[in-house]
């Protein structure tokens, strides 16, 4: 990773230096034992677009501000690292038909009817759940 790396102990002089609506880059490491088909490390984009209202730092849509990202989740890159993957991007694919499409799963009837019957119950205005619940 070539370009200027801030440390979170450096979170006062990052906070001063940032520049507004230019990307800087977090990385995460990712726990592989509960989520093995995972990368092991990602990286986060962050662009300041605005001030915090009270305080005036620098922060970004979400109102991270720049001396809390960095002392949060530094150290905070300059430019995106290389070989990995960001954040927002897909996975790597691990369940489900690789290579070609030319799948074509057939149901059989009891198959058919069961959906029909699941598809009639949750349509049914009397018996679904009222809206409003705390449940989803």
């Amino acid at each position: 990773m070539s370009g200027k790396v801030w440390q979170p102990d450096e979170w006062k002089k990052f906070a001063k230096q940032a520049q507004m609506g230019r990307t800087y880059y977090v990385v995460y490491n990712i726990d592989t034992a509960r989520c093995p088909w995972e990368d092991s490390q990602l990286y986060s984009e962050y662009t300041f677009t605005g001030y915090a209202p009270l305080t005036g730092s620098k922060q970004t849509k979400g109102g991270t501000t720049a001396g809390e990202l960095c002392r949060n989740w530094g150290p905070v890159y300059e430019q995106p690292p290389q070989g990995m993957r960001a954040h927002s991007t897909p996975g790597p694919q691990v369940a489900g038909p690789l290579g070609s499409n030319d799948y074509e799963g057939v149901l059989d009837a009891d198959e058919l009817r069961g959906l029909e019957k699941r598809a009639g119950q949750g349509s049914n205005p009397r018996t679904r759940r009222p809206l409003g619940g705390w449940r989803i």
